[in-house]
């Protein structure tokens, strides 16, 4: 294991822009593999409750590739950039002292109201094409699943970041999230999934009328 961690560092510190992309993609075509394993299992349990007839897990490859793609061609990239170019604006453009509270804080802030919202717009908007469907369509899945996905997301992402920003060197603040991305990315795919999820409907209640009846029609 050390051996590997050191073996990254080399690569980190050669190639950073291409590790990070890489590392990305692998860490979120797992997480979509746990994702389809995390529904299947739900639906395993809710069939075995209904007396349906249970399916057996087959992963959805090219749907673990459409994820894969996204990790290498958004989260890698943009997080890399996004890291680096925070810490330069907190650190030297504003001159606040690194590991100080408003140091912290203001990175925190900065993450949750930039990025934190356009990785959820670009993931499900570019999830919503692969799949083939139409723009109107990917309009309607975006109203549904952006909302819930944030307030839930909201709760824990800043103390996720707090110990990043406070704690882990710029270089690995990327890695550390994308381990969390894991995670994230097997939520995000599951969100994705619950099309008429009772919990979905409750959040749909708080869209004016009009587009409820859009979303409805």
């Amino acid at each position: 294991m050390l051996r590997l961690w050191k073996w990254y560092q080399n690569c980190l510190a050669t190639h950073p822009v291409k590790t990070q992309v890489i590392s990305s993609g692998i860490i979120w075509g797992v997480g979509d593999i746990a994702a389809q394993a995390v529904t299947n299992s739900t639906a395993k349990h809710y069939h075995l409750q209904t007396h349906d007839e249970v399916k057996e897990l087959k992963i959805n490859w090219r749907r673990v590739a459409t994820t894969t793609i996204f990790g290498l061609g958004f989260v890698g990239p943009v997080g890399h950039f996004w890291y680096e170019g925070l810490d330069r604006i907190i650190r030297v453009r504003l001159k606040l002292q690194p590991n100080s509270f408003r140091f912290v804080a203001s990175k925190v802030a900065a993450d949750g109201i930039i990025f934190g919202p356009l990785d959820l717009l670009v993931f499900f908007t570019y999830m919503g094409f692969s799949s083939g469907k139409t723009s109107a369509q990917v309009k309607e899945d975006v109203k549904r699943d952006f909302l819930p996905a944030l307030i839930l997301e909201g709760g824990v992402w800043p103390i996720v970041q707090v110990a990043n920003f406070r704690f882990v060197p710029v270089r690995y603040q990327l890695l550390y999230v994308n381990f969390f991305c894991l995670l994230d990315s097997c939520f995000l795919s599951w969100i994705e999934q619950q099309e008429d999820a009772p919990w979905k409907q409750w959040f749909k209640s708080f869209l004016p009328l009009k587009e409820q009846e859009g979303q409805g029609g």
